[in-house]
């Protein structure tokens, strides 16, 4: 799984559309090895990150769960701390 992708689901306020086409494009970049495609992939690349988005978007929009919200703000928090922990050099 490519590390740049972000849970999406259970937030508050809830994923943009631009925030799950980006997590496509980067599902689309790492599946086919290339972050930018060559002219003759380009169209290959278009067509799979616009059917994932609407996949994902419709992932999204079909879970259900009973927990409550997620800050982004307080996530984006915890995730720099322990990036601060983990590549502390001492």
């Amino acid at each position: 799984m490519c590390r740049n992708i972000r849970q999406l689901h259970n937030f508050e306020p809830p994923a943009t559309r631009s925030e799950v086409q980006a997590a496509a494009l980067q599902y689309v970049r790492k599946v086919g090895g290339a972050s930018k495609p060559s002219k003759a992939n380009e169209q290959a690349y278009a067509v799979a990150v616009a059917e994932i988005t609407r996949a994902t978007q419709d992932l999204l929009d079909a879970l259900v769960t009973t927990a409550p919200p997620k800050d982004r703000e307080t996530e984006a928090a915890k995730a720099r701390a322990r990036a601060a922990q983990r590549y502390a050099t001492t």
